[in-house]
């Protein structure tokens, strides 16, 4: 299909994007386009204006930031998954984007547009819940830092308010610690049947810390609270005990592919996979 006819703008520097933002309503910021494109070609989205910030330069970057590694938004998702810095410091966030789309989708799609289209089959929210990530959100008056957890408001939706655009996102060291990402890939569009993030340590063979993120399964990506409770300061052997729980109070999402007891039976196997193999790395 053909979208409904739209104005469009390239802004030279986060300040024209931000005051372009600022001053139309129902604009929509163009990223990678990976989500908002397909959406307005089924005529889903009609936005009147799209601000293309593709060409700000300076939001794409991976450098060392304090006690972080911060990912500008406009990174691609290959240049996350083939980040040396990322690979030795936090490497969860790259294991996370090797596995989008495919090769076409990954040098294209950037990791602040994925965030913000929140699709519920999205790689990157188990993995920035999983890492406790913060998320830098910048309008005309400043920055506001959101942590991770409280980001993902529902399907599609999100903490971000219409005159912010994503310009940063913030994710821990962690190579003290095992992760893992283990996922289903959906046969036809490569999104997450299921997918899982997991960040853990242990010691003495009994688990001192432990996140587990998860994607796919319900309509908004989550944190697997129960499963982590349960496997916290217990023996590595109660992984499958707390991958049981994986999906405790869970409603989960079906489709002409998947069912939703599937989908929920798949999550407690794919959060014990995830589970051992980050144990199994540190």
């Amino acid at each position: 299909m053909i979208p409904a006819n739209f104005d469009y703008e390239s802004p030279r520097n986060l300040s024209e994007a931000l005051s372009l933002l600022d001053a139309h309503e129902d604009a929509k910021i163009l990223a990678g386009g990976h989500s908002l494109l397909p959406a307005m070609k089924l005529r889903l989205a009609a936005p009147p204006l799209l601000i293309d910030i593709g060409r700000i330069g300076l939001l794409n970057y991976i450098r060392e930031s304090g006690d972080n590694i911060a990912v500008g938004a406009l990174t691609t998702h290959a240049e996350v998954a083939s980040s040396k810095l990322l690979h030795s410091q936090s490497p969860l966030l790259a294991l996370a984007a090797a596995q989008i789309g495919d090769t076409q989708v990954r040098n294209r799609g950037t990791i602040g547009g994925s965030l913000a289209g929140a699709h519920p089959a999205a790689d990157y929210p188990a993995a920035v819940l999983a890492l406790d990530a913060q998320i830098v959100a910048t309008s005309r008056t400043g920055e506001r830092v959101i942590p991770a957890t409280k980001f993902f408001s529902g399907m599609f939706s999100t903490a971000l308010r219409r005159e912010e655009i994503i310009t940063e996102v913030r994710v821990p060291r962690t190579s003290a610690e095992g992760v893992a990402y283990k996922k289903h890939h959906h046969p036809a569009s490569g999104y997450a049947v299921v997918g899982v993030a997991v960040r853990l340590k242990s010691s003495g063979g009994k688990v001192d810390s432990v996140a587990v993120g998860v994607t796919g399964v319900s309509d908004i990506a989550y944190r697997a609270m129960t499963t982590e409770n349960v496997l916290r300061g217990k023996s590595t052997s109660a992984m499958a005990d707390a991958a049981s729980h994986a999906v405790d109070g869970v409603d989960g999402l079906g489709d002409n592919y998947a069912s939703a007891e599937f989908r929920l039976h798949l999550a407690k196997v794919y959060v014990r996979r995830a589970l051992e193999e980050a144990a199994s790395t540190k």
